[in-house]
């Protein structure tokens, strides 16, 4: 190595080394086959789950007067919320927006409309499945000497300890995950309290959700959990835009006031999501019955599995007048 300058360039921050290798020109989520060419989410895995959010957008629709909107964040390639839509009661009136930062796919229902940010002053439910956790962030890491300092990434996904962290990320730290022990690492979840705080404050009135992988005070991993995704596994994260990067969420460091977190399992079983097998008297007398019910049951249980799914978190966060 030389005077160091040529190689300083090469090492970035995780966060913005993962924005670049998200969203970049050639980024990993700009691709043509979208998320769902590389991992499987609780959408792809059975339309139970879009289901679930059209009953949550009904009930929601209930408490509320105005015109109802579905904004879906994150929408992917536009998976979830036509499933929505299509499980919507036929001529329910909804205003669907689907935010994305890739092109609108070909062959999209009309009636959404594809935005890369989500509109402001609308009444309804805004759900974020899957959206905080490709929020990037930075990695923080305590030094031999119990300095907690910013890991810096290269572009082939080596990893050096660089400056001290300070300012609002190092009382990010402190409130919410404090580091002491020599090793110990973890992700800053400022940026997404800050992109989640601007999400649900979008709303007029209404509900906003968000699911995610998640963990919350006095249970952090002690050494995060960034990582890479890649055609169905898990792989080393590296920051070339060849693979997917994400780190589960601190949720409860989300939560605006008024909030209330819950898993997944608890969530789908509250909108009638449950896995209970139906009663094997049904395959005598309803035999086509018996095996669809069954399927679906089986597609239930995955939704809300412990040790899978069913330990996303799910923060509801109501907006409106009277709220916090």
């Amino acid at each position: 190595m030389d005077d160091g300058t040529a190689d300083t360039c090469q090492w970035r921050g995780w966060r913005e080394a993962s924005e670049a290798a998200l969203y970049g020109p050639d980024g990993f989520y700009l691709r043509p086959e979208g998320p769902a060419g590389h991992f499987r989410t609780s959408v792809h895995a059975s339309p139970l789950f879009a289901s679930a959010v059209a009953r949550l957008l009904l009930a929601t629709a209930e408490k509320t007067e105005s015109e109802m909107a579905l904004v879906d964040m994150g929408a992917g390639r536009g998976e979830l919320i036509t499933g929505v839509l299509a499980a919507l009661p036929s001529g329910f009136p909804v205003q669907a927006y689907a935010v994305e930062r890739a092109a609108r796919p070909a062959g999209l229902d009309p009636r959404i409309e594809w935005t890369p940010q989500p509109p402001a002053g609308v009444s309804g439910l805004l759900f974020a499945n899957e959206w905080l956790d490709n929020v990037p962030v930075d990695v923080a890491e305590v030094d031999p000497d119990g300095v907690v300092r910013r890991v810096l990434v290269h572009d082939d996904g080596t990893e050096r300890l660089g400056e001290p962290v300070t300012g609002a990320d190092a009382e990010w730290l402190a409130r919410w995950w404090p580091l002491t022990e020599p090793g110990a690492r973890a992700e800053i979840g400022r940026p997404r309290d800050e992109a989640w705080a601007r999400a649900a404050g979008t709303l007029r009135s209404g509900l906003a959700v968000a699911v995610d992988y998640a963990h919350t005070a006095g249970s952090r991993p002690p050494f995060g959990t960034l990582t890479g995704f890649r055609d169905g596994r898990e792989v080393r994260p590296v920051p070339d835009g060849t693979c997917d990067i994400t780190a589960h969420v601190a949720l409860d460091a989300c939560a605006l006031p008024g909030a209330e977190l819950v898993s997944q399992r608890d969530a789908l079983r509250n909108l009638g999501i449950s896995g209970t097998r139906p009663p094997l008297a049904l395959a005598s007398t309803d035999p086509t019955g018996y095996v669809r019910a069954l399927s679906s049951a089986s597609e239930a249980s995955e939704l809300t599995a412990l040790g899978g799914l069913g330990d996303f978190g799910w923060l509801f966060q109501k907006t409106g007048p009277g709220t916090g």
